[in-house]
């Protein structure tokens, strides 16, 4: 009988459920559990974070967590792999560390140094890297002045070699978010580089289970199916050493698992599903097949491979201006045609003080703002929630516009209010730079103590 692990995920961005790991935990065996914290605008905040405190650049809410369970992670003998480490895994080491010796707990714990590029992106330029923009080719000469942060997707292999060194703890940047899985079951089961369908299987099991409970349940088009949704169970991989595994939840926890919520998770972030992109592998989502066992399991077998890229996706963020937006809820009769008047005095009066703006919007929250001319409005509406909003490079004028928003309660038409969350005022906008580069470039570390 072929070796099996059960690698469970208990967050699926950084603010998912703080109780969903510790029921993980709780509620039955698992042997891995991993954290998903980081997206392209969370490195950016923790970029920021570092520039100003050097012991910052990491998810506290990790070191929070990890004082919780960590009697629990020993003695059940539980391995935990997070990204948690951001762009300063140093940093979370030593806090999490302090935790252990807090509680009179030796624990091993492994970082994995190589992915923050941030401090590297005039060498790379000067050695030929463009970082052109994958979505727009736009010259990366146009915001280099202004990059927040950079950071390299890199392969899972490294995770693989802190559990080879004995880390209880893995402790990551940026790595794809599937190979939070791969990494455990590479060192689990010894699978190699150019064992292409392997590695294919185990990018796609950790593709599914990436976005904790969303394939358990939880956003599913069929939501009103749905038992329990408020204790709903976070997915738990399965995982064969022949590349076969199977996606499950806890006993007596709710949600479901069945080939629908499966599957469309499957289609989250979804390319071309012939050629799914990772750093260690590409992925022909077309190939694999999906049985439905019954019980909460889904058997997922028969997934295909083709060889990596020669490059890693690069996530740049860098500063695109200032933004603000505020709202108004507009009541009583004829309130969509009070919304249209109140919308038309704020932008002249804003006008009038000589602010034009680079971008603005107008939304009316409650009659179609999010489906257009879908749905017909209807001919009454009684209650409408205004929401403006503008964007520039002149923080003044954005602060300005923070102003004029208020003032209509008074002088506007008649049933206006909702403002009570104060002005808004200027935030800075972090925009979004994909792009690539040679892995040759690229050289991961690992420090396990």
């Amino acid at each position: 009988m072929s070796k099996v692990i059960r690698i469970a995920n208990g967050q699926g961005f950084w603010g998912d459920s703080i109780d969903a790991p510790v029921n993980l935990i709780k509620d039955g065996p698992i042997d891995y559990l991993t954290l998903d914290y980081l997206a392209e605008v969370t490195l950016s905040i923790m970029q920021r974070q570092k520039l100003k405190r050097p012991d910052a650049g990491y998810a506290r809410d990790f070191v929070d967590l990890i004082d919780r369970v960590l009697p629990d992670l020993v003695s059940k003998d539980i391995k935990v792999i997070s990204n948690a480490g951001g762009v300063n895994p140093e940093a979370c080491r030593d806090a999490l560390l302090e935790v252990a010796k807090a509680k009179g707990i030796d624990i091993k714990i492994g970082i994995i140094i190589g992915d923050n590029i941030y401090d590297k992106l005039n060498n790379f330029t000067t050695n030929g890297v463009d970082f052109k923009n994958l979505e727009t080719g736009e010259d990366f000469n146009l915001v280099k002045d202004e990059v927040y942060s950079a950071n390299v997707y890199i392969d899972s292999f490294c995770i693989a070699r802190a559990l080879d060194e004995g880390a209880q703890i893995v402790l990551a940047g940026r790595v794809s978010d599937p190979g939070l899985a791969l990494g455990p079951a590479i060192h689990e089961f010894g699978w190699k580089s150019d064992q292409i369908d392997l590695i294919a299987a185990g990018t796609l099991a950790g593709h599914i289970t990436e976005c904790g409970a969303q394939c358990t349940g939880g956003n599913y088009s069929r939501w009103s199916e749905i038992e329990d949704l408020a204790n709903i169970g976070y997915p738990i991989i399965e995982m064969h050493e022949n590349g076969e595994f199977v996606i499950t939840k806890h006993d007596g926890t709710g949600g479901l698992v069945n080939r629908q919520t499966v599957s469309e998770q499957i289609l989250y972030e979804m390319g071309d599903p012939s050629y799914y992109i990772s750093p260690d592998v590409c992925v022909d989502f077309t190939s694999l097949d999906l049985e439905e066992l019954g019980n909460n399991r889904v058997k997922i077998s028969n997934v295909k491979g083709l060889e990596a890229t020669p490059t890693y996706k690069v996530s740049i963020s860098y500063f695109a201006g200032y933004k603000a937006s505020g709202q108004l809820t507009i009541s009583g009769p004829d309130a969509l045609k009070k919304a249209e008047l109140v919308a038309e005095l704020i932008w002249k009066r804003l006008e009038n003080a000589g602010c034009i703006y680079e971008d603005k919007s107008t939304e009316f929250l409650g009659i179609s703002s999010c489906h257009g001319d879908i749905n017909k409005i209807p001919e009454q509406v009684n209650e409408v929630v205004l929401r403006l909003g503008v964007k520039d490079s002149d923080k003044n004028k954005v602060n300005r516009f923070g102003k004029e928003i208020a003032p209509v309660i008074t002088n506007g038409p008649p049933g206006v209010t909702g403002f009570a969350g104060g002005r808004p005022k200027a935030q800075e906008i972090v925009a979004y730079w994909p792009t690539l580069i040679p892995k040759h470039f690229i050289t991961t570390d690992v420090d396990v103590n």
